[in-house]
């Protein structure tokens, strides 16, 4: 009697990695969803700016935003930032008209977005993995 075996091994890890990109996708899907809801808007430059990026090599996804003021209100400015300015501070903005501050409270919105739907996007990585 014959023993053949075929090493199917190649195939299986392609098939893996396929559906581990396809769960990923399915994730920044999901997470820039909520990053957009959680979003404070004022004239929505900043919600429409969120976006997802799928990195293949890594393999993981980001998302985020390339907004210029993006960090600031997630994170929060002068005294409202830990490590930040402690005394208030003017600007002068386009119009010529002057401000004064002392920072802006953080406005989380991608944090939460993805450590508050973890278990979800857990499950969609198990099922994209048993299904795809």
């Amino acid at each position: 009697m014959d023993v053949k075996f075929i090493d199917n091994s190649e195939e299986i890890k392609d098939n893996m990695k396929n559906a581990l990109l396809r769960a990923l996708e399915k994730v920044g899907m999901t997470a820039e969803k909520y990053a957009k809801r959680l979003c404070p808007v004022d004239t929505g430059n900043l919600r429409n700016s969120i976006t997802h990026r799928v990195d293949q090599e890594e393999p993981a996804v980001y998302v985020g935003s390339d907004s210029e003021y993006a960090a600031y209100v997630e994170l929060g400015t002068g005294k409202h930032y830990p490590g930040g300015r402690p005394t208030p501070w003017v600007y002068q903005d386009a119009k010529g008209n002057w401000h004064w501050t002392a920072g802006n409270k953080a406005q989380p919105y991608l944090k939460p977005a993805a450590a508050n739907y973890a278990a979800q996007y857990r499950q969609i990585v198990e099922d994209e993995m048993k299904n795809g």
